[in-house]
């Protein structure tokens, strides 16, 4: 059998659980700047006027 393992001090137990964040490259922010230019495009030119016909018309 295995023998459990001595405690250990925080400041010890600490060193494993250090993150750290990675940083987000440019040309990901351009996709999602792209994707929503063309999503309000998109809204401005199709949605908005095929709604207006399906409700108001007569």
């Amino acid at each position: 059998m295995t023998t459990p393992s001595s405690p250990t001090s925080l400041e010890e137990e600490r060193q494993h659980h250090t993150y750290s964040t990675n940083r987000i490259p440019w040309y990901v922010h351009l996709m999602w700047i792209s994707f929503w230019v063309f999503t309000a495009y998109y809204l401005i030119r199709y949605l908005f006027p095929a709604i207006q016909v399906e409700l108001f018309q007569k």
